[in-house]
This record gives structure tokens, C-alpha cells and sequence, in this order.
């Protein structure tokens, strides 16, 4: 039963994969200071804003993990993509947050931090920025050779997956080092529209071969009316949480916020996200059905569920479970390899590789140059451009190398979206206080940001192999979550109030 990875399908890979290194190369060219490399000159057009943006957010972890809760959760799980959409919709028609960071001319949020707080609360939001941000990029280059292993057919339990993690980390330094957000910006681009052709494809295939009828009935035999309905199925506090993921995927993490950081003016930046708006929704939509469809052809193909969420696939000679095991996030690659022909195969491959490359460059860009810029510049009291620019690159190699030895030691305990969303929290719960009070209330003080910033460590405590090792695996990641955010903003207030600010801190320290 098992389709192999041709030789076609081969080639067609690493032809894209040596196209994209090329970019990198090129774009090395073009890069002039730090301006350049970490928001491409301030320079980005509406189309291409949205282009970038959407491509470096569509990135093979989001198929992964959006797949991974289709797969689990059935038709409810659409909700996700819906929230985001509104929400990213609602941020571009306002301006929320972001026209007002685009004024102030920062090439960071840490940078935001200093220019209303002082030094001091940059340094300490570099630091949690940076921490939250490498630690929930921790998973994916496991998720990256997961897909990989499981779309070619290699062994899913040998060392392969380790050897095509290391590969696909060393093609991704290597561009990211060189070409900085130019190349991010032309290989979003290419990506973008690649995998959206893809997409498209894919979602024709699925309900071409199974049709919507017979999806809908199987997820309605085997799971019941709550695989339809997300407030049955998840919970008003569930809801709560996606929505403000959904905001802080558009409006609060960096690696979007720069978008709006390198567009040309305010116009760009609003035209940008209410655009970006319709994509970001299908970029969780379309996933989660892939996902979703993934679950009936292991149906119809005969696997195996095991209590863990993993399935087996049927045995090549006697037709029933007992062959290959394989993760739950595994199962829409494991679709793909069974059902695209020969050719379109690798083509998809190389799409999904792209998506992985693009999301990896940005979020290694990003964290580096926090680091660079926030943290050890102004302990170091160098300003110069070419001191930041080489340690922005030896971060950018350190934090890759670092997220290899994270995705081979660690085993995520739950569901790569809660993974993410818990990780995320350590510096988002506090990063959405701090800003909108800096950009939004005038007695907003840098103790309060101080202390709305360090309540986001109490997000450790969803995490799963911390609720595991405390006894507390019943609480909810997603209540968790709701309650830091609600103590990073009584902290502000607090701290605001009983301690305020006697003159602008960045006016005091200078």
C-alpha cells in the first residue's frame, strides 16, 4: 500500500531547496546595515507586505499543528482559523497597536519598551521575548523532519529523522546568515505562492477523492455531534484563549509585528493586516481539514488508533494494523504520500519545505536580533551597526543550534498548539500589557511594566511536563493562560499606580 518517494519527486526537492539557498546568496548583496537586514530598508509595498507576512505565518508548523487538531478535534477545531481571521480583520481596520508602533520608529518591541520605559524594562523584555520566543520554536524542526520522514516514506523510528533535521537546519542558516529579512522577504514570496497552489490542490484532491458527504458521516459516526460544535466541544474559556492568540499571532509576535515595521508608511501597515486578514483565516482553515480528512483515509485505510493519539498503519503483507507506528501530527503526510501521484508528490514536498525554510529564517532573524539589539547592546554599550550585525548572526547559529539539541531531547506532552501557545505566553501574556498600556495610557509606569512582564513565567504551569511533574495535569493550559494575562495587567496597574514615573525613564537614564 505504502507509495515510495520517486526519484522525480527527489529531484524536484532539492532543486527548489538549492533555489532558495541561491536566493539567499543573492540577497546578501542588497544589505546595507541593520535597517536592511532586519526590516529590509522599511521599503515593502502592500502587496508584497502581505505576501511576506502570510508566507512567513504559513509555515509547515502551522500545517503541521493545524493538521495535528483536525485530526484530533474534527470540524470544531475550524473555529481557530475563524477567530483569527476576525481578529486580524479588526486589527487592520483600527490600527490597534501596530500604526502606533510603525510611528514610533523602532526596528523592535524591546526598543518600544526603552523609548516609554527606559533601559532597564528593554533589557528585561529583550530577555523574556527572547526566552519565550527560542523556547516555542523549540519544536520545529521536530515537527520539519516529522514531515519529512513521514511524506518520503523513511524509517519513522530510525536515526533519519535526526540526519534530515540536522539538513534542513544547516539550509536554513545558511541563507538566514547571509541574506537577513531580504531574503526572508523574497523566499516568503516564492513560498507564498507555491503553497497557496498547493493548498488549493490538495483541498480539490481530498474532496474529490472521499467527498464531503462521506467525511462529514464518518467524523458524525465515530465522533458525534461535539466533532461539529467548538462551545460543546472546548468551552467559553477555549474560545477566550484563541481569541487572544489570534491578536497576538497578527499584532504582538514580533515576527508579524515586523511586517508592519518594514512597510513603507501607516497606510501600507493598515492595508496590510486588513488583507492579510482573509489569508490568515485560510491558513488555519485549510489545514485543519487536511487534518480532518486525514482522519477518514486512516479509516478507510484500515489503521490502527492507539490510546496515546498515534495510529499504526497496516500491515504491507497481511493488511492490518501492526505495520509503520506513527505520531498523531503525522497523519496529513502520511495522506499526502498515499494519495498524490508521482511528481506532484515532491512538488508539495518542496512547497511544505519552503513554508518550513521561511517561517525558520524569520523566527531566527527575530530572536537574534532581540538578543543583539536588547539585551547585549546596551549591556555592552556597543551601537555600532556592524557590532549588532555580527552578534545577530552568531545568534542566529546559536538559537539553531540550540532549537536541533531541543527538538531531539524533548517530547512534547501535549498537543503542538498548546505547546506553542503555552511557550508563546511567557512573553506575550506580558508584552500585550505592556504595550497597550505604553501606547494607550500615559500613567503607565516602568515598574508596572516591569512587573506586567515577569507575570508571564506563571504561563509555566500549562505546560505539560510542568502540570506532569506538579500532579496538576487536570488544569486546563488554555485557564492558565486567561489567568497570567489577567495578572500581567492588575501587575501593571498596580505598579503603575504606586509607583510612578517621576519623568519619561528613557529622558531619567539618559
Amino acid at each position: 500500500m505504502l507509495a515510495s518517494f520517486s526519484t522525480l519527486d527527489t529531484i524536484i526537492v532539492i532543486v527548489y531547496l538549492a533555489i532558495s539557498v541561491g536566493i539567499g546568496l543573492l540577497a546578501n548583496r542588497f544589505i546595507t546595515g541593520m535597517t536592511g537586514y532586519l526590516v529590509a530598508g522599511r521599503s515593502l509595498g502592500t502587496a508584497l507586505s502581505i505576501a511576506t507576512m502570510t508566507g512567513s505565518e504559513l509555515g509547515l508548523i502551522t500545517v503541521m499543528y493545524q493538521a495535528q487538531k483536525g485530526y484530533e478535534d474534527g470540524f470544531k477545531a475550524l473555529h481557530i482559523g475563524v477567530i483569527a481571521g476576525v481578529i486580524t480583520l479588526l486589527v487592520g481596520l483600527t490600527g490597534f497597536v501596530v500604526v502606533r508602533l510603525r510611528r514610533s520608529g523602532v526596528l523592535t518591541i524591546p526598543e518600544f519598551y526603552q523609548q516609554r520605559f527606559g533601559k532597564r524594562v528593554r533589557i528585561l523584555g529583550g530577555v523574556l521575548l527572547a526566552l519565550g520566543g527560542i523556547l516555542n520554536m523549540g519544536l520545529f524542526l521536530q515537527v520539519g523532519g516529522q514531515f519529512v520522514v513521514a511524506a518520503t516514506g523513511l524509517d519513522p523510528d530510525g536515526a533519519m529523522l535526526k540526519l534530515v533535521m540536522t539538513g534542513l537546519l544547516v539550509l536554513v542558516l545558511v541563507y538566514t546568515v547571509l541574506g537577513g529579512m531580504v531574503s526572508v522577504v523574497l523566499t516568503d514570496y516564492v513560498q507564498f505562492v507555491v503553497l497557496s497552489i498547493g493548498l488549493i490542490f490538495m483541498v480539490m484532491l481530498v474532496i474529490d477523492h472521499f467527498g464531503m458527504d462521506t467525511i462529514v458521516e464518518i467524523w458524525g459516526r465515530h465522533r458525534g455531534p461535539e466533532a461539529f460544535d467548538p462551545v460543546k466541544g472546548h468551552g467559553p474559556g477555549y474560545m477566550s484563549w484563541q481569541a487572544v492568540i489570534g491578536f497576538v499571532s497578527c499584532a504582538i509576535w514580533p515576527t508579524a509585528v515586523t511586517r508592519a515595521l518594514s512597510a513603507r508608511d501607516e497606510r501600507v501597515v493598515r492595508r496590510q493586516y486588513a488583507f492579510s486578514s482573509i489569508p490568515f483565516m485560510i491558513r488555519f482553515l485549510i489545514p485543519c481539514f487536511m487534518g480532518i480528512a486525514a482522519y477518514v483515509f486512516l479509516i478507510e485505510a484500515g489503521a490502527v488508533f492507539l490510546e496515546d493519539g498515534s495510529f499504526q498503519m497496516p500491515h504491507p503483507e497481511y493488511g492490518w494494523g501492526g505495520g509503520e507506528e506513527y505520531a498523531s501530527i503525522q497523519a496529513f503526510p502520511v495522506m499526502l504520500r498515499e494519495l498524490l501521484p508521482v511528481g506532484v508528490l515532491g512538488l508539495i514536498t518542496a512547497a511544505m519545505l519552503a513554508a518550513f525554510m521561511s517561517t525558520h529564517d524569520s523566527y531566527l532573524l527575530c530572536w537574534s536580533s532581540v538578543i543583539a539589539r536588547d539585551v547585549i547592546a546596551p549591556l555592552r554599550g556597543f551601537s555600532t551597526e556592524a557590532q549588532q550585525l555580527l552578534w545577530t548572526r552568531i545568534g542566529i547559529v546559536v538559537i539553531g543550534v540550540w532549537v536541533l539539541f531541543w527538538g531531539i531531547a524533548y517530547t512534547p506532552q501535549q498537543a503542538v498548539w498548546e505547546y506553542l501557545g503555552i511557550t508563546g505566553a511567557i512573553y506575550f501574556t506580558g508584552a500585550i500589557v505592556v504595550l497597550v498600556a505604553g501606547l494607550y495610557w500615559k500613567r503607565a509606569s516602568s515598574v508596572g511594566a516591569a512587573l506586567a512582564l515577569c507575570s508571564g513565567f506563571a504561563a509555566l504551569l500549562g505546560l505539560g511536563a510542568v502540570k506532569k511533574s506538579l500532579g496538576v495535569g487536570h488544569w486546563d493550559a488554555e485557564w492558565i493562560g486567561l489567568a497570567t494575562l489577567g495578572l500581567a495587567a492588575i501587575a501593571m496597574i498596580a505598579g503603575s499606580l504606586l509607583f510612578p514615573d517621576r519623568e519619561n525613564p528613557a529622558v531619567e537614564e539618559a
